[in-house]
């Protein structure tokens, strides 16, 4: 739990000990705010004016947050969150911004019913073995908390929360509860495709249906809130007793709920029906596709993948931005240095362009990226893949299909009767594929594909592993970009890190030496980025042109050395330095370059 605390110890001033009850009310506030000397009377007198004349259900920190007030000294505007965070300093209790992800929603339920929430502007955020903290934003009503403690037999840890963000949640997580309780009532799952199977006497063996309300309520909030959380993936795992909802943020997953294995039976029977799965299927691996959308109103894609597990089906669904595929190449992480290279390589008549790196390094979005730029009106731009990623209007996209004897081999040769100007072949995964891509940049198209190596120049070797002759090689590939992602630090709380300098860079680099100057940062912690440092990912590139000088060093056989150091000379910048530039650049840290980038071997 983020947690930013402020008490009277700390305040430069000593004042008398308070001892108010019951709710807050707008003119207390107001003196306090001129005791403190926030403000001052003159502004403290205009808003008593202003409110005198009516009153309103708002909460009082509400109602002056929005009335426009300003701070005296520094001029600043008197928001909600900072009239929230002075009056938890007046007050002598922990502020709290509360983070969603780190609630226990599951037993929020548990403490005190949702209009008892309601009633006493209060919300449980976290359920230890002897305490609960709750939120409230009224911390001078403390009526209650001698019935929730003997209800719980646990203490209460008060803590003070914007009132908004406590009504918002509260509305959230009890209606959440409702819903995985009412779809809970319904039956319980049927366990056939489990592994180990448990046999219990006396219970109904009834499945819960897909449709049921709750379900249905469960699995809305799920993709909102995965939206509203900038998930990239959804995992649903079943577990012995309860299944476990993770999200996939900025390359790293966190647990947000766990809820009965029948109810996460269901939902992934809904979301299989919705995706036009089969969902008596539950004995081989799926995949399927939704089409949804997030708050804002805009589409938003998801590729739906299934797999047996032993205590039941696993599901992950994998979504894509709508804008993901329209992103400007400085967006996506490029340097001025590589997008200039990229772009004079791109627009080539014909030739193989490869894009290599580890699943999850964001290959497939610096593909879509650039074949939309590419997929004009005067052009045919025709894609071969397993699955399609995302559905994209300009290009004529195909799903290979291996049950079918239909691979990215077959594919890439029909292709080549349907008058293609440009080609993307999701993965050169063997010497068929690799024979036919080649096939094709010979006759004059220009081909797009994947790998999965290290580097840019190992994609060399592993062309010749899959049984591709050199002079082919030399002959057809034009360039091969390595990526990788790493985390970006946030923007609200990032500070200066006098620790890493150039001459730490430059060992870190080995064989390479940064000139320009030195900014980097170390990563803090807030709630925007969930006490993480980071915020957000860019991506880091290498890319290797094939030149007539590169060409030489593949015959009669590749020689990596020199093809690195000659792809050197050429321009080429390896992962490990375009990392170390966005250190200089205090973009992200030393340590994310080091864990997601190889070491140079020239």
């Amino acid at each position: 739990m983020s947690t930013k605390t402020k008490t009277a110890a700390q305040a430069p001033d000593a004042r008398p000990e308070l001892k108010p009850e019951g709710r807050l009310e707008w003119r207390q506030l107001l003196r306090w705010l001129v005791e403190d000397e926030i403000i001052d009377a003159e502004q403290a007198q205009k808003m008593e004016q202003r409110f005198a004349a009516g009153d309103s259900s708002l909460h009082p920190l509400v109602r002056l947050g929005s009335a426009g007030l300003v701070r005296k000294s520094a001029g600043k505007p008197l928001e909600v969150e900072v009239l929230t965070e002075w009056l938890a300093t007046r007050a002598k209790l922990p502020y709290l911004r509360i983070d969603p992800l780190k609630v226990d929603v599951g037993r929020v339920s548990d403490v005190m019913s949702g209009s008892y929430a309601e009633a006493k502007r209060c919300l449980p955020i976290q359920v230890g073995l002897t305490d609960v903290t709750i939120a409230t934003s009224e911390p001078f009503d403390t009526s209650w908390m001698a019935q929730i403690e003997s209800h719980t037999r646990k203490t209460i840890k008060l803590v003070i929360a914007n009132p908004l963000e406590i009504a918002r949640f509260t509305t959230e997580f009890f209606t959440l509860a409702r819903s995985v309780r009412a779809a809970a009532k319904a039956g319980e799952t049927n366990q056939v495709a489990s592994f180990e199977q448990l046999v219990e006497l006396g219970k109904s063996n009834k499945a819960l249906d897909a449709n049921d309300q709750g379900v249905v309520q469960v699995v809305d909030w799920l993709w909102q809130y995965a939206f509203d959380q900038r998930a990239s993936d959804i995992h649903l795992e079943p577990r012995r007793e309860m299944g476990v909802i993770r999200f996939r943020i900025d390359g790293v997953l966190h647990t947000v709920y766990q809820l009965p294995s029948a109810v996460m039976s269901a939902m992934t029977s809904r979301i299989k029906l919705l995706g036009r799965m089969d969902v008596v299927e539950r004995r081989r691996p799926l995949d399927g596709r939704i089409k949804t959308r997030n708050p804002a109103g805009d589409e938003v894609e998801m590729r739906l993948s299934t797999l047996p597990t032993a205590f039941g089906e696993k599901m992950v669904m994998r979504i894509f931005d709508p804008d993901t595929a329209v992103k400007d190449l400085s967006m996506l992480g490029f340097s001025s240095h590589d997008t200039e290279r990229w772009e004079k390589l791109v627009t080539q008549a014909h030739g193989i362009i490869l894009v290599t790196g580890p699943t999850g390094s964001g290959k497939t979005t610096t593909l879509y990226s650039t074949l939309k730029r590419l997929a004009t009106d005067e052009v045919n731009v025709c894609t071969i893949e397993d699955p399609i990623e995302m559905i994209e209007p300009a290009f004529n996209q195909t799903q290979a299909q291996s049950a079918l004897d239909f691979g990215f081999a077959e594919g890439l040769r029909a292709l080549m009767r349907q008058d293609p100007d440009i080609i993307m072949v999701g993965e050169i995964r063997d010497l068929a594929t690799a024979e036919m891509a080649i096939q094709a940049a010979l006759t004059g198209h220009l081909v797009f594909s994947t790998l999965h190596t290290n580097d840019a120049a190992a994609a060399i070797t592993r062309l010749t592993d899959l049984g591709v002759a050199p002079y082919l090689i030399s002959a057809t590939v034009i360039g091969v970009l390595a990526q990788r992602l790493v985390r970006t630090l946030c923007v609200n709380c990032k500070q200066p890190d006098p620790s890493v300098t150039r001459d730490s860079l430059n060992e870190m680099l080995k064989h390479w030496r940064m000139n320009g100057g030195v900014k980097p940062y170390k990563p803090v912690g807030c709630l925007d980025c969930r006490n993480t440092g980071y915020r957000g990912r860019a991506g880091l590139y290498e890319l290797l042109t094939v030149s007539e000088a590169v060409k030489a060093t593949l015959h009669p056989e590749p020689d990596i050395s020199a093809l690195r150091r000659k792809a050197m000379q050429e321009g080429l910048r390896p992962l490990r330095l375009a990392g170390a530039m966005k250190i200089a650049e205090g973009v992200t840290t030393m340590e994310e370059v080091l864990r997601s980038t190889p070491q140079w071997e020239a």
